[in-house]
């Protein structure tokens, strides 16, 4: 089914709703989108949900391709590396990478969304209805019942082709479920979050090192801070569900503000609203989907985190729905806007590289809340640079995922044989000037070859 014969109904008008649509209204298609949440344009985003992104090469390139990254470039602060706060408020600064290039960047997820919503809107083929959620789908019929959320109307909706972007949630996915009689994987991570926020000075200046992502480290949990455009920083406190230090055990501000003190003494005093935002601000859920079924051939297809939601500690969920955008944009032209040979094409492409991320964003939480504060990984990383400098076929597994463009799954592969090297070489020393070049020349030469 060609272009002109093809009208697109999107489920979901969040991040990668809202740039597929625009890849798919620049191709000549016809969007109708449905979206349960109200227009954020218009109103203000629920407290406690505008945690903020991680903006890497992977989101970038799709947000050029649009043409659309010139005006994100407003919304974005980077960040050259992590800056570790101990207990005795005591700073270590880890960069990401060693070129001036290697920086990730913090966003806002609302005023992206905005934006790439408006793009949307812009391009023209784009008709948007808010409020509107998804109660059931027929794909004998190519027909779903959508309900008005404000007058709680029921009316038949007739698709052509159907794309759910409708976060990890998504009622399409269960619905590509129910058809396949093969029900996806909701992984809890049995942590949860919530959000906290320090404000700018009254001189409207960054309390803390403004180009860095913050963690305070604890073993079993963590907080971090990422800087906004106006010089304050949205704060996540990750902590587990159950036990002690646990969201079971902290309720109320009385219970939170003494083991906030014992734990982020250097914070606290940053965010004299700590206790009642930690009362009013919701717990957020952490999980990853592991869906076996992208596509209804013909019919349907699931992107983003309807497909592949994964946990944050990466910073990719963004990026790679944004990849996802751009790899199924580059399969219609290279198909003609032929679905049936693009749909199965989409998901082996993307399936594989999806797991691979979900794995190391589950990795990179340990990395983040324990191992980051040990000194023989931050001695691994030093390692990491040298050999990066040294040796073209070893790039780090951070650097691979963040500033590179290699699938998910070679990243990953990769990286477990750069923690063979890293391994060997780091076991019998304490300082990487005594690294054995002479011993680590062979190690990449055999698991990473000449």
């Amino acid at each position: 089914m060609k272009t002109q014969q093809k009208k697109i109904t999107l489920v979901g008008a969040g991040l990668v709703g809202s740039l597929l649509a625009v890849y798919l209204a620049k191709r000549g298609y016809h969007i109708t989108i449905f979206e349960k949440r109200s227009d954020m344009c218009s109103t203000a985003m629920s407290a406690g949900r505008s945690i903020n992104l991680a903006l890497a090469n992977r989101g970038i390139k799709p947000l050029e391709e649009v043409g659309l990254m010139s005006a994100v470039a407003q919304l974005i602060i980077p960040m050259t590396g992590r800056m570790l706060h101990d207990k005795q408020g005591q700073l270590t600064f880890l960069p990401y990478g060693q070129r001036s290039h290697e920086v990730i960047y913090s966003v806002s997820r609302g005023e992206l969304n905005k934006l790439l919503m408006n793009a949307a809107e812009a391009v023209g083929h784009v008709d948007l209805h808010f409020q509107h959620s998804i109660e059931t789908v027929d794909f004998d019929r190519n027909t779903m019942q959508v309900k008005n959320e404000v007058t709680g109307e029921l009316r038949e909706h007739q698709f052509d082709l159907l794309i759910g972007a409708d976060g990890g949630g998504s009622a399409v996915r269960k619905a590509v479920d129910a058809y396949h009689g093969q029900v996806s994987v909701e992984e809890k991570l049995f942590h949860s979050y919530k959000e906290l926020h320090i404000a700018a000075t009254p001189q409207h200046q960054f309390q803390m090192q403004g180009d860095a992502l913050h963690i305070w480290p604890r073993g079993d949990y963590m907080m971090i801070a990422l800087p906004n455009p106006d010089k304050s920083f949205t704060v996540t406190l990750f902590l587990p569900d159950q036990g002690p230090d646990s969201f079971s055990e902290m309720k109320t501000a009385a219970q939170f503000l003494p083991f906030a003190h014992a734990q982020f003494a250097d914070a606290l005093p940053l965010m004299p609203d700590a206790g009642p935002f930690f009362e009013q601000n919701p717990t957020g859920f952490l999980g990853t989907v592991h869906c076996p079924n992208w596509t209804v051939p013909g019919k349907a297809l699931l992107i983003g985190d309807a497909a592949h939601a994964i946990v944050p500690f990466h910073g990719q969920g963004m990026n790679c729905g944004f990849e996802d955008c751009a790899e199924l944009a580059a399969l219609l032209a290279q198909h003609d806007d032929d679905w049936a040979a693009v749909m199965p094409a989409y998901q082996a492409a993307r399936q594989p590289n999806s797991e691979a991320i979900a794995q190391m964003a589950q990795e990179n939480y340990v990395e983040m809340r324990a191992t980051s504060a040990d000194p023989k990984f931050q001695l691994k990383k030093q390692i990491g640079f040298l050999l990066e400098q040294r040796f073209s076929q070893f790039i780090p597994r951070y650097s691979m995922v963040m500033f590179h463009h290699l699938p998910y799954a070679e990243a990953l592969r990769r990286g477990r044989l750069n923690d063979i090297i890293l391994d060997a070489l780091s076991a019998d020393i304490d300082h990487a000037d005594a690294l054995n070049w002479e011993r680590a020349e062979q190690l990449v030469q055999q698991h990473l070859g000449a």
